[in-house]
């Protein structure tokens, strides 16, 4: 029997994530209660869960980061966990902390190794004392970054330039410059502090050796309360713009068996060095060259890219986060963890396909790829707003093949099948990576989308996805049929639901 019994979930967050928690306790029997803004009054996720709190105007720091209005509706709905997703407060150790007194099970690692790996300096030595690997660099007088110029450019000239700026309070690209030669140093310490301060609140940036055409390998690793670590394998999160992750696969395909296991050793030492309990991410830099690697960071929290892992594993990463939240032990021992197949993750964003520009709108119009081998977790609806308050995310289309060829075989036509109207999106982008010899190749690396920035523009930049006509006639009969009776045992009358989302 679980130690602490969780009957009803709050999840403090919104959008995909805040979907994909709920689908996992509803196939647990769970209650669930979500929060939302006043631009996320008629958000999907908001109409999934059981129940729905109000936490305040539609600016994050005026409602999904008030951690007093997220435990005060935990209480006025009588949630007795809170399970955070990513972003916003899932990184908070205070706001751990505050939950686990207000009586609440928090469903994340404790809030100590929240704070130990929370900040990227003190990550760093603290990893350095573990005997992991880390990039060289200097963290600044008494680790605290670089109040002058000068000690930063002492610092970048006994390195060797190219260097990396980096925001030690905070990820996401946010704070981070690279920087090539001296002369440049100045004007991108500056900016880096001034986006690091507007971002985190916090302006201590710090200095790392840049590794030219390294690749970004994460290892997903969970911890249980009774000494148990596991890694779950790998994935590579090399093909990014201004520092962000837009594609994701798994397994690695330039990683050998060797190096993958040192990987995944070094990735559980790291967990167990700061009692890590529940899911978290070791987050490395692999040199092609030398086949060395070296830690970057750790996000204590799931990732945005678990889907990946998921498709590969058979694991269900939520429904191990609720087990071990509840005191459960971890359901299966490394040596019983395997690897299937190959998985890839494509995150379908309202942007501008060409200088990757938000594209904030109201989706006329939507139609989801199916079909064997297909994921796609999604927040969204046809009328659903995309706002310009948060992250222009659409959904995670993920596929799955018994081998790489076949898992981008299936996101080519998966892609293809993908129909937004009345706003812009990257999938043309998206489309076009699939075939890129380079990327089908295997052979790229972080520097990836700018190295081939014209060979990925779409063939017609004008073009947005359109309405296709098919899809509006299927929408009229739909909108015209007669009422559905369908209802889920456990899970209220979710007709009525589905009929208002899916054909408003």
């Amino acid at each position: 029997m679980p130690a602490r019994r969780i009957r009803k979930i709050l999840i403090a967050n919104r959008g995909e994530i805040a979907c994909r928690v709920i689908r996992a306790c509803r196939e647990l029997d769970l209650a669930t209660v979500a929060v939302f803004s006043e631009a996320d009054r008629e958000a999907v996720h908001v109409r999934m869960a059981d129940e729905a709190v109000p936490l305040g105007p539609a600016p994050a720091r005026d409602s999904y980061l008030r951690a007093e209005a997220v435990i005060e509706a935990a209480r006025l709905t009588g949630a007795d966990a809170v399970h955070p997703g990513y972003g916003f407060l899932s990184e908070n150790a205070a706001f751990a902390e505050a939950c686990a007194a207000a009586g609440l099970t928090f469903i994340g690692p404790p809030p100590a190794a929240i704070a130990a790996m929370g900040g990227k300096t003190s990550a760093r030595a603290l990893m350095q004392v573990a005997g992991v690997p880390v990039v060289p660099g200097d963290n600044g007088p008494g680790g605290k970054g670089f109040p002058t110029f000068e000690q930063a450019r002492v610092a970048a000239a006994a390195l060797g330039y190219p260097v990396m700026l980096k925001a030690a309070a905070g990820g996401g690209g946010r704070g981070m410059r690279l920087v090539d030669g001296e002369d440049k140093l100045a004007a991108a310490l500056a900016g880096a502090q001034r986006e690091a301060k507007a971002s985190f609140g916090d302006d201590t940036v710090y200095l790392e050796k840049a590794i030219v055409r390294a690749r970004h390998v994460e290892m997903q690793v969970f911890g249980d309360e009774h000494g148990q670590v596991v890694h779950l394998f790998e994935r590579d999160c090399s093909v990014q713009r201004r520092n962000q992750k837009v594609i994701e696969e798994a397994p690695c395909p330039v990683l050998d068996e060797a190096t993958r296991a040192r990987m995944g050793e070094v990735a559980v030492r790291a967990a167990r060095k700061v009692g890590y309990v529940g899911a978290g991410t070791i987050e490395m830099l692999y040199d092609q060259a030398s086949k060395g690697f070296y830690f970057l960071e750790m996000n204590t929290r799931l990732q945005v890219e678990h889907p990946v892992t998921e498709l590969v594993t058979g694991v269900d990463l939520v429904r191990w986060q609720i087990a071990v939240a509840q005191g459960e032990p971890l359901p299966l021992r490394q040596e019983q963890l395997e690897r299937r197949g190959a998985a890839l993750q494509c995150r379908v964003y309202a942007e501008d396909p060409v200088k990757f520009l938000p594209s904030p709108g109201t989706i006329t119009s939507l139609r989801v790829p199916a079909g064997p081998g297909v994921r796609d977790d999604s927040g969204v609806a046809a009328g659903s707003v995309i706002s310009v308050y948060y992250d222009p995310m659409i959904s995670k289309l993920c596929t799955w093949g018994l081998d790489r060829r076949t898992a981008i075989e299936r996101m080519r036509r998966a892609l293809g099948e993908y129909q937004v109207g009345g706003i812009r999106t990257n999938l043309a982008f998206h489309r076009k990576v699939m075939r890129h010899p380079a990327f089908l190749s295997g052979d790229y690396d972080t520097g990836f989308i700018e190295r081939h920035r014209a060979e990925l523009q779409p063939d017609d930049p004008s073009d947005t996805d359109r309405e296709d006509a098919a899809l509006a006639v299927a929408l009229a009969a739909a909108r015209a049929a007669p009422p559905s009776e369908e209802r889920e045992e456990g899970g209220g009358d979710l007709s009525a639901w589905r009929r208002e989302i899916l054909f408003p």
